[in-house]
């Protein structure tokens, strides 16, 4: 009888509370619930960590210390487990050498079609290289002057790891010398290299020396040397597979050393290329990456922009930033000045363009030698690099960009690889192509014969893979976007798509919201790849909010009923319509439509002051003039790729920090931005940690925990025993268990097994020693403080105003179920951010403050949503700016105003479709985001409405005067119901479509 379900049975990780439930596999099966509610713990910590564990148990004791050690979860049993596969937000590599193309694998496939079918041509003058015979290598060797020693080496092996016994043995028979990594040996009988590392092996073929003929004189080199020249090179094409290696005694660097192939040469100019292999166009291969930027497309070196202070001012009279103080510095200018005529006393600014470079990047090559001045920018490089002091070298490394790479324009690649060409394009060109673009491309690669034999497999593996990559909404991205600038729901999306494309069946796959990022357009095509994942035969389980994407569920867990401790129970599970007919279930309810997210009565009115950005050109954005209202709540939507992040991030937020804070990062390309002055302060809240160590936790973030020291530091026992706050901190010696250093836990290194972490026998995991321990404030010591929920603690410090208002708001928000000592790194990314909210509002408000929001509703459950737009609202009735990039439409609806960029993503995208009040977009016909605004409102009758539009700020004033009104009056009705967002529908409406 075969297994039809995943049971899981006394599940307690983290705050799970003895959950038993079973999965049917083959499914498509949705784990959903409140932030802090228990998913992750029962998918990711549970589920999969059991799994994975499972596997490495497999494995010999010798393979598994080289794995990272599991614990088992904390659960009674687990049966009818698969193979688990995760595909996680943080699992992409954000390494700058990870591209799209290599995390998919299809970049490999292209580098063996390249190698294998690609036309070589000459980087030089463009012409296709073919072979090239001996005669003609040593008709080359000879066009140098007679009297030249000349070294024929026979390159065996190339940049291999391996011992390669064989090879030296068989030098050795035939008695040849080997240059080994660059050394000359004598080859020994049983001579072997060490495995483990790269090696090139050159056999010494012959040393001549180039003779001249007797009586010919000096020009024509002697038969006899010519003929034994032939040999050798010979002799080295057949022992090296049709390549020979020349080195000239005595020649400069660039010229002392030339491999010659009889495979490819250009007829025209002699440039070799050696034989191509598939690491011939590999940027992480020597072999194949830009000698420039070692194959990561940019160069990171001192920017003018940053290092010159004041271009209005003279050189040496305040415009040189890092540099300004070395006395040997500026006399080597000076040097340089008066040997190029250059007027020191001009602004730089005014100088000729040529004498600006001199300056900054040094004279030609071969001319500094006559005044020994390099640059300033070579001096500011040798400073940074002999610097030992990590002070300085930070200092100057803020004068510093990434540029893109001048020899391969960002390309990556040798000039070489970049000049080999398939169907009139190189690897680069193909992938810098739009994925949506990328495809048609693949399919259109027309081979024959031999070519078609060898290409036709690797052709279909490319269209395939490419075919997934647009069916899970990435059509925008290319192959060469770099890794590190992917979002985590793109990075996801490529993990998706690439498992896919391996076809493995009878697989566990644990997602974690693959629909971050993604627009309601693209939905479908991300739940129709799930569900082709499922129909190859696998069980996919999937942490989601998404409205969609539950309701197309085969199978639905729905956890709670609160979060942290109040969650951690299977409050419903079943098919979508089962838990929407739960009572108990606050998903079903929202689901069934018993209760939604409501929308402000009308938009805020506008107060008649706009920020504006002028000539935005950045990525993909087309000359965009955006205009931003001040003082009310805007969102900026739009599909996946359209530009939003750009425009907001890039553009806005980069300029804004540079005028206020003086920040040295550039913005995006831009013209000019306007009305700066309304505002005094910028703040970008994102999902990031607030914390990246355990002892980071809510009451150091929030400065709570620095009040609550000082006021164990002024109770009576602490000022009798001379303790001063410092006793009271957990970081440093004094009032700490020493055990344990203040950590609570110690961890004890097993051999093959888990490391296991234990409570401290000493202190019992409260982090303090007795006598710390023995100060109590109201009963409490600051151990039991600590391990309070938020919400507990309240009451008992209510009495300190500055920790009461703290502590009040992030009751307000939502996370009163969180422990003040809590550790940072086990809260979600809702919870981070909502926690960066709570300590903004609690900040005194300036009324003048611009909030930049990216994808906040990231974790968040449909009643999640609700909370932060309570907070969000907030923030904007205090008379500051919000700014949110955003798909939800619930945070949408509740906007005052909508910048929807679009209509496509990518190429087809980088304009402003639509802008206004959300009624207005409703009835943009080109605007994919009104096109979803127009269902929601059809759908629920009534709650459309004609936005009130104020262009004078005093219209605007009584608006806002009434607007407040109307809020206090709502707020004695929320007060009472406790819901304040939250609005039960009448009886009578009916419920929304499933």
């Amino acid at each position: 009888m075969s297994i039809t379900s995943i049971t899981v049975r006394g599940a307690r990780q983290h705050n799970l509370r003895n959950v038993n439930v079973s999965i049917p596999r083959n499914t498509l099966t949705v784990v959903t619930g409140l932030s802090g509610s228990g998913k992750s713990s029962l998918a990711f910590d549970t589920i999969y960590a059991e799994g994975q564990r499972r596997y490495v148990e497999t494995l010999s004791a010798y393979a598994r210390q080289f794995l990272d050690q599991m614990e088992r979860p904390d659960v009674d049993s687990i049966e009818g487990l698969s193979p688990a596969i995760s595909i996680e937000q943080k699992t992409t590599s954000r390494s700058p050498r990870s591209t799209v193309g290599t995390i998919t694998e299809i970049y490999d496939y292209l580098r063996l079609l390249y190698a294998s079918v690609g036309q070589p041509h000459c980087p030089n003058c463009g012409l296709p290289i073919s072979r090239q015979s001996a005669d003609q290598i040593v008709e080359r060797i000879l066009s140098l002057a007679p009297g030249e020693r000349v070294t024929v080496f026979a390159p065996i092996v190339r940049g291999r790891k391996g011992e390669f016994k064989d090879e030296l043995d068989s030098l050795d028979q035939q008695g040849f010398r080997a240059r080994i990594d660059g050394v000359m040996h004598d080859v020994t009988e049983g001579m072997k290299l060490e495995k483990r590392k790269n090696h090139t092996v050159e056999a010494v073929v012959d040393r001549i020396l180039l003779k001249a003929e007797p009586g010919a004189g000096e020009k024509k080199i002697d038969p006899r040397t010519i003929a034994r020249l032939n040999e050798s090179v010979q002799k080295a094409l057949k022992m090296a597979n049709g390549l020979v290696l020349i080195a000239i005694a005595g020649a400069p660097a660039s010229e002392a050393e030339t491999l010659y192939s009889s495979s490819m040469a250009c007829p025209d100019c002699g440039i070799n290329v050696p034989k191509l292999e598939p690491r011939s166009f590999s940027f992480n291969s020597t072999y194949g990456a830009c000698p420039e930027c070692h194959g990561l497309g940019s160069i990171y070196d001192f920017d003018p922009a940053k290092t010159i202070a004041d271009w209005s001012k003279p050189l040496l009279d305040g415009a040189m930033g890092p540099g300004s103080a070395s006395q040997y510095l500026l006399k080597l200018i000076k040097i340089a000045a008066e040997r190029y005529k250059i007027e020191l006393k001009k602004p730089f600014e005014d100088l000729p363009e040529m004498h600006q470079k001199l300056l900054l990047y040094g004279p030609p090559k071969g001319e500094t030698t006559r005044t020994g001045f390099h640059g300033i920018f070579s001096y500011l490089r040798d400073t940074l690099e002999e610097s030992k002091s990590e002070g300085y070298r930070e200092y100057l490394m803020n004068f510093m960009s990434a540029t893109i790479c001048p020899a391969c324009k960002g390309r990556r690649l040798r000039p070489e690889s970049l000049a080999v060409r398939v169907a009139g394009r190189s690897i680069a060109d193909f992938t810098a192509l739009p994925l949506e673009r990328a495809l048609p491309a693949a399919r259109d690669l027309n081979f024959t014969g031999r070519e078609k034999l060898i290409a036709d497999r690797l052709q279909r593996e490319v269209i395939e893979r490419l075919e997934f990559l647009n069916a899970v909404g990435l059509g925008y991205l290319s192959l060469d976007r770099s890794a590190a600038t992917l979002s985590g729901g793109e990075g996801q999306r490529i993990r998706l798509a690439t498992q896919i494309g391996s076809r493995l069946r009878g697989v566990l796959y644990v997602l974690d919201e693959p629909s971050i990022g993604l627009h309601q357009r693209d939905n479908q095509r991300l739940i129709a790849a799930l569900e082709r994942l499922r129909d190859l035969g696998n069980t996919v389980l999937v942490v989601e909010h998404d409205e969609d994407t539950i309701r197309k569920a085969d199978y639905v867990l729905d956890l709670g009923p609160g979060a942290g401790k109040n969650g951690g129970h299977l409050v419903a599970e079943g098919t979508p319509q089962q838990v929407m007919d739960t009572p108990g279930s606050l998903t079903g309810q929202y689901l069934s439509g018993k209760v939604e997210i409501v929308a402000r009565h009308a938009p805020r009115p506008l107060t008649g002051k706009w920020l504006t950005v002028e000539g935005a050109r950045s990525h993909n954005l087309r000359e965009v003039t955006a205009r931003f209202p001040v003082g009310v709540m805007t969102v900026i939507t739009g599909v996946s790729g359209s530009g939003k992040s750009t425009l907001v991030n890039d553009i806005l937020y980069r300029a804004l920090a540079k005028h206020i804070y003086g920040s040295r990062e550039e913005p995006g390309t831009h013209g000019r931005i306007t009305g700066i002055d309304a505002l005094d302060k910028v703040i970008q809240i994102d999902q990031s940690p607030i914390g990246r160590t355990p002892r980071s936790n809510p009451a150091t973030y929030t400065g709570v925990f620095t009040a609550m020291r000082d006021l164990f530091a002024m109770l009576p026992e602490s000022r009798e025993r001379g303790y001063k706050p410092g006793r009271f901190s957990f970081n440093v010696q004094g009032g700490r268990c020493e055990a344990c250093q203040g950590e609570g836990q110690r961890r004890i290194e097993m051999n093959f097994l888990p490391d296991v972490y234990v409570l401290c026998e000493v202190c019992n995991g409260r982090r303090y020693n007795q006598e710390t321990l023995a100060v109590k404030f109201n009963d409490y010591s600051i151990a039991d403080l600590l391990d309070l929920p938020i919400a507990d603690a309240l009451p008992i410090l209510q009495d300190i105003p500055t920790v009461r208002q703290k502590l009040e708001t992030l009751v307000d928000v939502g996370l009163g179920y969180i422990h003040l000592g809590q550790s940072a790194t086990t809260l979600s990314g809702g919870e981070a951010q909502r926690m960066k909210l709570a300590r903004e509002l609690s900040k005194r408000q300036t009324g003048r403050t611009l909030y930049l929001l990216d994808e906040p509703t990231t974790g968040l459950h449909f009643d999640d949503v609700r909370k932060l737009l309570e907070v969000l609202h907030r923030l904007t009735d205090l008379g500051n700016t919000v700014m949110i990039i955003e798909h939800n439409l619930d945070v949408i609806r509740n906007a005052d105003w909508i910048l929807d960029l679009g209509p496509e993503g990518g190429e087809g995208g980088g304009t402003i479709v639509a802008e206004g009040p959300p009624e207005q977009i409703a009835r943009a016909k080109a605007s994919h985001t009104g096109a979803f605004l127009a269902r929601y409102y059809s759908e629920h009758a009534g709650a459309a409405y004609e936005p009130p539009v104020f262009a004078d700020s005093t219209a605007a004033d009584k608006g806002r005067a009434k607007n407040a009104k109307g809020a206090a009056t709502r707020a004695k009705i929320e007060k009472k119901t406790g819901v304040p967002t939250a609005k039960p529908k009448p009886a009578k409406k009916a419920k929304r479509k499933s």
